[in-house]
């Protein structure tokens, strides 16, 4: 699983600084979440190809946080794209995006289908044989959605000294690798477990944009591997939060805490600030694996 983050800043975008975009890399597929102003460069400085992008997830209709997915579209189509385009995102996305192709008289010579989300319950919106992708609802100045990415249990994985004490025939070892019971070359019933052993754990990420502390997140999160949680304020700010429907870098770290998360991820910090450690210090109050955002940073987990 890799992370790519091309922009973690909040509201006004800065000449060294880009607002929220990630590029979550995870069993083979790679999905952007979130496309503020100047993603697409982003996405050109770190080489990151357009093709491979088939899927979009927007958390709300802030201007920080789409702004760059109609560029970003009409990119695709100068570029001749063919392949299909999913947008997931708030109701009124659709309306947003067509308007200004229609009036651009742009329309995408490749497929661009929209799912416009409504629920206030986490609900599943994408889902394959590899990943599923549930909304995580958050609570901000609009509708929003986080996203909880998962993986699907693997492929078992052969103990092939076993296999071969089993007698069993190598046309049945994917059979086995699916967590099948086979029959060995003497008809006799070998059971799974005593010829395979657990494929690599399934990893998880949490992506929790723009939201005030918001503690009923917690049994949908649970667990998570890997959670990026908004962390706008410092404490000597946090009476900012109420008012504008954000959280602390320690209202943070509480969430992970309670979700017992692997690790905390820090981001949509404030500009007022000058650096960005006193985030870390004040979440790592509370939560110990901590790790800060930062345009153009690659976690690798």
């Amino acid at each position: 699983m890799k992370l790519t983050i091309l922009g973690c800043y909040s509201a006004t975008p800065r000449a060294l600084n880009n607002t929220t975009s990630q590029v979550l890399e995870i069993n083979n597929h790679m999905f952007l979440i979130d496309c503020g102003e100047g993603t697409q460069i982003q996405l050109r400085k770190h080489k990151i190809k357009f093709n491979r992008i088939k899927h979009v997830f927007i958390s709300h209709l802030h201007g920080d946080h789409f702004f760059g997915l109609v560029g970003l579209i009409s990119t695709f189509r100068l570029l001749t794209r063919e392949t299909d385009l999913h947008i997931y995102g708030p109701k009124g996305i659709k309306e947003v995006v067509t308007l200004q192709m229609k009036l651009a008289d742009s329309w995408t010579n490749f497929n661009l289908y929209f799912h416009e989300l409504t629920s206030k319950k986490s609900e599943l919106i994408f889902e394959d044989d590899k990943v599923e992708v549930h909304t995580i609802p958050l609570e901000h100045r609009v509708y929003t959605n986080g996203y909880l990415f998962k993986e699907k249990e693997g492929e078992r994985k052969l103990n092939i000294n076993a296999v071969e004490d089993a007698n069993i025939n190598v046309a049945y070892y994917r059979k086995l690798k699916q967590g099948f019971d086979v029959e060995n070359e003497l008809g006799e019933l070998i059971e799974n477990e005593q010829v395979t052993q657990q494929g690599p754990k399934p990893k998880s990420y949490a992506f929790c944009s723009d939201t005030c502390y918001k503690e009923d997140i917690v049994p949908i999160i649970k667990n998570v591997d890997v959670l990026y949680h908004e962390s706008t304020f410092l404490e000597k700010h946090a009476h900012l939060g109420p008012k504008t429907k954000h959280s602390t870098a320690k209202e943070a770290a509480s969430i992970a805490k309670l979700a017992n998360a692997g690790t905390l991820l820090l981001g949509h910090y404030s500009t007022r600030y000058e650096g960005l450690n006193a985030f870390k210090e004040e979440a790592q109050q509370d939560f110990d694996n901590v790790e800060l955002c930062e345009d153009g940073k690659v976690f690798n987990f």
